[in-house]
């Protein structure tokens, strides 16, 4: 006669792990998985499996609960406490993450839910690995007290010391409101979803308590408003999928960390191609605008360019594209934005930009044509004096490979901060059309000839004399003069001799920056 056995003690062990195991898979349960779908967004398991190539996610800490007994918190525990954490593979690289969960506690932080996004903060450190945050949170617990305050600035320490060792990035896919917006801001990158993503210190509730000031969440803190007007962010899509798709893309581009080599991939673009639209891209009348990024498409491998912040501070150009299968990066004035004129935003905007790059070793490739700084009482009391000085520092401090093209107006101090000669450029060039002078020739002879009626023979004079970019070059200040069609051959042999470069700034604890 058979009898049935009970399970042993280690099989009743692993049915229970199992049972908890599903519960995590849940987050808060499928009623609220059903609320996020009908708001149009991902849950944070669906975000990391679009996100990380197929079967590569490794979780920690799924069984992590909160450990609160406050206001009844201990008949209320979610297994996995609102936030999924691990690492996995981008196109077969390395990358950690932690994603948000909304449906478990709106996402919000407690002591332990911080403890599993520093946990990986710090083995992303340890192996040289890029952190990736998916922030969908409604803030700081506030059953927990001081703890969540506390898990807060754990994190953003973790932020501080990974700042240029290992590229971090931040994609808001909900809300993230008071404290918790300043990790995203501490980060390389922070990108948005449309509609579905809020950033802001105090929300429009407190906003209209103090100030009396009626405004809308997306008003106050949507992707348009810092895309747009603050500078907050670097990009918005338009839904989840794109964002998660975009992020790949854009993964491709960055190294794994501040000792790994910039990312190399095959291109079936010759290194020897010329493009003799480049030589007429320029118009001969220098007040005519022209497209840079025309200018930058036409160069760089398969015309791809990845824009950063394209809707902020126009009037400069940051991205990432590849010459020669190597990821660089890329700074432009835009003439068809006020001229390509520096200011406020566009210094701050560049100058980090360069940053990031210099701190991660990717090359700095810049087109310059730039007619000076811009004027006015706004600027000045706004402070372009410490912000333009901002641009200088970074190009000045950087010891990445720095390739310099002037392609039309380089006027005044703008000259100087644009990577040029001075400030330790490995090669700079000028295009025939390049103008490297103080100032315009119209407001160079005003002065100078200030007391002549006729003043247009004096004007033909400046311009013979400066108006070209043969003074520069005969002082050694470019290097070459080159036919614009050549310049992609060009910058590629650069980049391949560049590779060695071995350079070094003084010893310091660090420099002081005009903050």
């Amino acid at each position: 006669m058979w009898h049935s056995r009970s399970p042993s003690p280690t099989q009743s062990l692993i049915s229970k792990i199992e049972a908890k195991r599903s519960e995590a898979l849940l987050g808060g349960g499928q009623k609220r998985i059903n609320t996020q779908h009908s708001k149009g967004k991902l849950t944070a398991r669906e975000r990391i499996e679009l996100l990380l190539d197929n079967s590569s996610f490794r979780e920690y800490d799924a069984f992590v609960e909160h450990q609160c007994t406050d206001f009844g918190m201990e008949k209320q525990k979610i297994t996995g406490d609102g936030v999924v954490t691990g690492h996995g593979t981008i196109n077969g690289r390395l990358v950690y993450l932690f994603s948000q969960d909304f449906t478990a506690f709106g996402g919000s932080l407690s002591k332990m839910h911080a403890q599993k996004i520093c946990k990986v903060m710090d083995q992303a450190l340890m192996v040289g690995a890029p952190v990736i945050g998916l922030n969908d949170s409604g803030g700081a617990r506030i059953q927990e007290g001081v703890d969540s305050l506390g898990g807060y600035a754990d994190i953003f320490l973790k932020n501080v010391l990974s700042s240029g060792v290992i590229p971090q990035i931040s994609l808001v896919m909900g809300p993230c409101a008071g404290g918790a917006v300043y990790s995203p801001a501490l980060t390389d990158f922070t990108f948005m979803v449309k509609d579905s993503s809020y950033l802001f210190v105090t929300g429009p509730e407190v906003v209209k308590q103090v100030t009396n000031e009626v405004v809308t969440q997306e008003e106050l803190g949507g992707a348009k408003a810092h895309t747009t007007k603050s500078g907050v962010a670097h990009l918005a899509f338009d839904n989840d999928i794109e964002a998660l798709a975009r992020l790949r893309d854009f993964f491709d581009f960055l190294p794994l960390s501040n000792r790994a080599e910039v990312p190399v991939r095959p291109t079936h673009d010759s290194s020897a191609r010329a493009d003799p639209v480049l030589n007429t891209i320029v118009p001969a009348d220098s007040t005519k605008a022209y497209d840079i990024k025309d200018v930058i498409t036409r160069i760089v491998d398969d015309a791809e360019f990845f824009e950063i912040m394209p809707d902020y501070a126009k009037n400069i150009v940051i991205g990432f594209a590849r010459l020669g299968g190597q990821t660089v990066s890329i700074i432009a004035n835009q003439p068809l934005v006020s001229s390509g004129v520096l200011d406020i935003n566009s210094s701050v905007k560049a100058a980090r930009w360069v940053r990031f790059c210099d701190a991660f070793n990717i090359p700095l490739i810049t087109f310059v044509d730039v007619p000076g700084f811009l004027p006015g009482t706004t600027q000045e009391h706004g402070g372009i004096i410490r912000n333009g000085a901002k641009l200088l520092y970074a190009y000045a401090e950087a010891t990445v490979p720095k390739l310099t093209v002037i392609t039309r107006k380089a006027y005044g101090g703008a000259y100087d901060v644009m990577s040029s000669k001075h400030l330790r450029g490995d090669a700079n060039y000028a295009w025939p059309t390049g103008e490297i002078a103080v100032m315009g020739a119209k407001g160079a002879v005003e002065i100078i000839f200030r007391h002549v009626t006729d003043k247009s023979a004096a004007e033909a004079e400046y311009v013979e004399k400066f108006a070209n970019p043969l003074p520069a070059a005969q002082r050694g200040f470019v290097d070459d003069i080159i036919l614009p069609s050549e310049t992609r051959k060009i910058l590629i042999k650069d980049l391949q001799i560049l590779k060695s470069k071995k350079k070094e700034n003084p010893w310091k604890k660090h420099g002081n920056i005009p903050l």
